[in-house]
């Protein structure tokens, strides 16, 4: 999927010197197909300057800075504070007529970080899981795992999985919620101090990780460099669609649920274009395709009759009513609590 974006990312490059209009989008790594934006642009002749993230962090640094962005992608518990800041933009809802094809619940979900769905389309969502290859995970842990989050963070189990790979996701506020969540806690309602001891539980995992990182571990999970990764959805799913005995596995104790949505910086340059893309996207079909080509799932509830029923009934792809009872959204945080988690994130992540 990386060459595939790559060949039509330069394809898009040539476009944009022969289009009148032109966006700038910055999505997550492979989160769209691309042939998705090259009918785009053929059949509004808008071209599409693409830009990916790896991280929130990420994200946000360009959306403080002086850029224009015309479309942005972040996950719904950073929506409050981009509104706050007035980083984002309301939308001009009569602009896209395609929003009638949304999910409703999702929607219902979604107003409780942006009042009145205002400024925020879902696109993708999922939950973040276990991705282990089996036989590889098997052989060095000893015997079958267990569906726990322990693995990860009690030490003598991910000291028993260290030398065939484990990663973790450069995803501070998942992490720590997971972690919390194990412990019986909440990451958003657990004393700051609480929180920075959780940082000695990662502090231990630390050694037995290959990386923290949230792009190197797909191609490395595809072609068996790793036993265990935390992992998004669709990179556990990808690495099975290219033959790896891998499954993506929600733990007993739970994981989190994350909903990814378009909307439009208020450094746009063109947001009537903006608007176009995101209706454009809002298409059962379109977004269908977006499905197929990402393994995740969409918020468009009338999708799915254009989703071949051998995806949907793949496991982990739109979870069944047990996973979905162990879901639970990230939970937005308070500026002391944001700080608390990036001061124990860099520490883990630097392995200082």
């Amino acid at each position: 999927m990386q060459r595939a974006l790559a060949a039509a990312l330069l394809g898009l490059t040539c476009a944009l010197a022969q289009a009148a209009d032109s966006i700038r989008v910055y999505n997550w790594n492979d989160y769209i197909a691309p042939q998705v934006l090259d009918d785009f642009t053929r059949d509004t002749g808008i071209a599409v300057e693409y830009h990916t993230f790896a991280s929130a962090e990420e994200l946000n640094a360009a959306l403080h800075s002086s850029e224009a962005i015309d479309v942005a992608v972040p996950s719904h518990n950073d929506l409050p504070a981009l509104i706050a800041d007035a980083r984002i933009q309301p939308l001009d809802l009569a602009r896209l007529p395609n929003r009638q094809h949304l999910d409703k619940q999702l929607l219902s979900k979604l107003a409780a970080v942006d009042p009145q769905n205002g400024y925020a389309v879902p696109y993708l969502w999922g939950a973040v899981g276990l991705a282990i290859n089996t036989p590889q995970a098997e052989a060095a842990y000893g015997g079958a795992l267990p569906e726990s989050w322990s693995l990860l963070f009690d030490a003598e189990q991910s000291a028993r999985l260290a030398k065939c790979g484990i990663s973790v996701l450069d995803a501070p506020d998942e992490t720590l919620s997971l972690l919390l969540n194990y412990q019986g806690r909440s990451l958003a309602r657990s004393a700051p101090s609480r929180v920075e001891r959780a940082g000695s539980v990662l502090e231990a995992l630390r050694p037995h990780l290959r990386y923290v990182d949230s792009e190197r571990y797909i191609d490395d999970l595809s072609n068996g460099r790793l036993c265990l990764a935390m992992a998004w959805v669709g990179d556990a799913l990808a690495a099975a669609q290219a033959g790896q005995p891998v499954s993506f596995v929600v733990p007993q104790e739970g994981s989190v649920l994350f909903i990814d949505n378009l909307v439009i910086p208020a450094s746009a340059a063109r947001p009537d274009l903006a608007h176009r893309f995101i209706d454009y996207l809002m298409q059962p079909q379109v977004i269908a395709r977006i499905t197929a080509e990402t393994l995740y799932p969409n918020g468009n509830a009338d999708s799915v009759q254009f989703i071949d029923s051998a995806l949907l009934q793949q496991p982990g792809l739109y979870p069944d009513q047990d996973t979905k009872r162990r879901l639970y959204p990230l939970e937005v945080l308070s500026e002391k609590h944001a700080q608390v988690r990036s001061q124990v994130w860099q520490r883990f992540r630097d392995g200082s």
